[in-house]
């Protein structure tokens, strides 16, 4: 049985009229339903992002009157790094064909997705862009321990090891969670996800009872359920949840995927990575080997669940196409840097480098879709060959 919180009957009887590209990955769920079932041999690599040169410069192409593009997004966590994602939603805000259809995330990308979904329901496109806005700047101006939590900058080791002394200090009580919730109300409407103009939301958390990821959707987030998205273990205690306990939901699926392409009314699915996957340097010190291994887990289920939606996508649902934007293609030594770095100069570089990526796989889409057009005219208007 699953453990998906279900929205509102009237927003799934909505939804349940809308044809879906993605429905027929229904199908295949007791195949690819579980990141730990094995994937079959000769998996295709998941489809990247490219950046030509040619379109780096020129002019985005102009899109036809009715051309608007349904798009569902994946959000990965990662401290900090998830400012890289701030910048990627802010110039998909910026283009108005662009809209969203559901959005999932864990720790910072659920943080990223619940500040994109009550933005948009309450100033549109513009709302949640100063919605995003806000609570970055307002990251770096604090910079704070605080900070750090409400974006679960931390890993299980390497927060013991850097904070140990502070939490047996006692300079901060981690069991005090009315300030973070307090912080998150203040820049996250939770009442405004509820209204059936908010984009559909998947938020992950861990249970601890059975390490299972549990998706909370728009019907169930509160400030408790984002706190326990973020939650990282041995920072601050676990978030009870109805009866049961949660941790970062990073550990579960970083950012839920399989569950989002089921759900998903959007041919094409956005992956956006924060987490470093290479690294080209062997680590030595403890600070260096744990920061590794956050990454390579924070990667392993990710790969797990496109590799899986790739596989369900060459055999039961052709038309859906799955793209992947990441920080480390964009950003030199990405690997070597920390998730709890809130420096201005960092956090500005993320945000820039995201906004440049997201802009230039637009351009790419948009230059596709329009030679797509130009053929079919091409292909409709010919003459019909002679016998």
């Amino acid at each position: 049985m699953s453990d998906v919180t279900h929205e509102s009957m009237t927003r799934q009887a909505a939804v349940a009229e809308r044809p879906t590209a993605a429905s027929r990955l229904l199908a295949a769920s007791a195949i690819w339903s579980s990141v730990d079932a094995p994937l079959p041999a000769g998996v295709p690599k998941p489809e990247t992002t490219p950046s030509p040169a040619a379109l780096a410069s020129a002019p985005l192409p102009a899109p036809a009157a009715s051309s608007s593009r349904k798009l569902s997004l994946a959000l990965q966590g990662g401290g900090t790094f998830a400012a890289f994602t701030w910048g990627v939603l802010e110039r998909l805000l910026e283009e108005p064909t662009v809209e969203f259809d559901i959005v999932s995330g864990a720790s910072a990308g659920a943080i990223n997705a619940l500040l994109l979904a009550s933005g948009l329901v309450e100033g549109g496109r513009e709302g949640a862009r100063a919605r995003l806005g806000r609570f970055w700047l307002r990251l770096m101006q604090e910079a704070s321990f605080r900070s750090l939590m409400l974006v679960g900058g931390f890993s299980p080791a390497g927060s013991s090891v850097a904070f140990g002394p502070t939490l047996r200090s006692g300079q901060f009580d981690p069991f005090d969670l009315d300030p973070l919730r307090q912080a998150l109300s203040r820049d996250i409407d939770f009442a405004a996800l509820r209204e059936q103009s908010c984009p559909r939301l998947l938020v992950g958390a861990t249970r601890i009872r059975d390490g299972r990821q549990r998706l909370f959707g728009n019907d169930a987030i509160t400030a408790d359920v984002a706190l326990a998205s973020t939650c990282p273990p041995l920072v601050h205690c676990a978030v009870e949840i109805e009866g049961e306990a949660y941790w970062d939901g990073g550990y579960g699926g970083n950012p839920p995927l399989i569950r989002l392409v089921q759900q998903s009314t959007a041919a094409d699915v956005l992956v956006v990575q924060v987490t470093p996957s290479r690294d080209s340097y062997v680590p030595i010190t403890l600070a260096a080997i744990d920061r590794r291994l956050d990454q390579i887990a924070a990667n392993a289920a990710l790969n797990a669940e496109m590799a899986a939606v790739e596989w369900a996508r060459a055999h039961v649902a052709p038309s859906l196409r799955l793209f992947r934007i990441a920080a480390e293609d964009e950003i030199d030594g990405l690997a070597q840097r920390s998730p709890t770095d809130l420096g201005t100069g960092f956090i500005r570089l993320l945000h820039g480098r995201g906004h440049d990526a997201a802009d230039r796989w637009l351009r790419q889409e948009l230059s596709v879709a329009q030679q797509r057009a130009t053929t079919q005219e091409t292909a409709a208007g010919a003459e019909p060959a002679l016998a």
